[in-house]
């Protein structure tokens, strides 16, 4: 963090319910968490499509939070809502608006307003695009308020009053998702500095906070459905990994080093794979592998990524979601195994 002096701290600071996590050391890989890209209170169908749409622009004012308040205003996550103006889908997509910022996200063959993914990146493209036009306008007020009303009634309106319109419909539309931001704003993002292999992986997979745990969900190319076996995926008998969108702890890593490294699928093949990069405890560098075993490298049942100052970025178990936790307390400490360095 550019201090002359190695200064390494722990500073933890209550945010609007929120903690940040400073830790400051003059390495290039010195990590710190915020609380500007968190989701959560979200449908787990509409979680990867939001933080996907949000990570797509590069306007630091579009984020995840800010997306879900939006569907949250026009649809209440309702898939098949139509408005009494005929404005249709989660998003609320006009016929004639649609035409224009509509794809096939989802990857379907159909361009569909009613289908989740190509709704919320249609949204997040719109969004962006208003927020960039409101940042070149000059008009004074929050960007994002401004943005917002062009949604609403059109970014015409927007410029015949030069802010925000007069209108009723307009102006709470802009309160109401501005005012309800903090309720889906989740513990923030890990933004990891520095480059390599291990650092790139740790920040991309800090990309997926918060997404649920799926067993057997998940893969290179992002999270997905998974399946249960008899054992994994239920919850209070019932199976929720073929009904929940995510990672198990394997595929969260398969994803975070792909493709720069086409790790196996499973946590014991990953171990396989980089066994003979063993790395000691105390010599531990973000993006650095863990695992846990119930006997030796064939009893191999969980992986995790270093994140740093003795915690690691993991997918725990059916239930919990993608998340930061203390090494020592991830998985019980007696199966601590050993650590490899892809």
């Amino acid at each position: 963090m550019g201090t002359a002096v190695a200064v390494i701290g722990l500073v933890m600071v209550a945010v609007m319910g929120v903690v940040v996590v400073v830790i400051a050391d003059d390495d290039a890989s010195a990590i710190e968490t915020t609380d500007s890209g968190g989701l959560q209170g979200v449908p787990a169908e509409f979680r990867p499509w939001i933080l996907k749409a949000a990570d797509a622009c590069k306007e630091p004012e579009l984020t995840p939070a800010l997306l879900a308040a939006q569907l949250y205003q026009e649809s209440k996550f309702q898939t098949r809502a139509v408005s009494p103006v005929g404005a249709q889908g989660p998003a609320q997509f006009m016929p004639g608006t649609w035409a224009t910022w509509g794809r096939d996200a989802d990857g379907n063959g159909e361009a569909s307003p009613w289908d989740i993914g190509d709704a919320v990146i249609a949204q997040g493209r719109m969004m962006c695009s208003l927020i960039k036009q409101a940042k070149r306008s000059g008009y004074g007020g929050d960007v994002r308020a401004l943005a917002l009303a062009g949604y609403n009634a059109g970014w015409g309106a927007v410029e015949r009053y030069r802010g925000v319109p007069p209108y009723q419909e307009t102006q709470n539309y802009v309160k109401s998702i501005l005012s309800s931001m903090t309720r889906f704003q989740g513990p923030g993002l890990l933004q990891v500095k520095g480059s390599g292999l291990g650092a790139n992986a740790l920040r991309k997979a800090a990309g997926r906070l918060g997404t649920p745990y799926a067993y057997g969900g998940g893969g290179p190319h992002g999270p997905s459905t998974g399946f249960c076996d008899g054992r994994n995926g239920t919850l209070n008998g019932r199976c929720l990994a073929s009904s929940t969108v995510g990672f198990d702890c394997s595929s969260l890593v398969q994803y975070a080093y792909w493709p720069s490294l086409k790790l196996p699928r499973t946590a014991a093949a990953q171990y396989g794979a980089t066994s003979h990069r063993p790395v000691s405890r105390q010599n531990l560098q973000p993006g650095d592998l863990l695992f846990w075993s119930h006997g030796g490298s064939s009893g191999i049942y969980h992986v995790a990524l270093y994140a740093g100052d003795g915690n690691v970025l993991h997918a725990p178990r059916t239930g919990r979601h993608v998340e930061l936790a203390p090494l020592t307390s991830a998985m019980p400490e007696r199966d601590y195994y050993g650590a490899t360095r892809p």
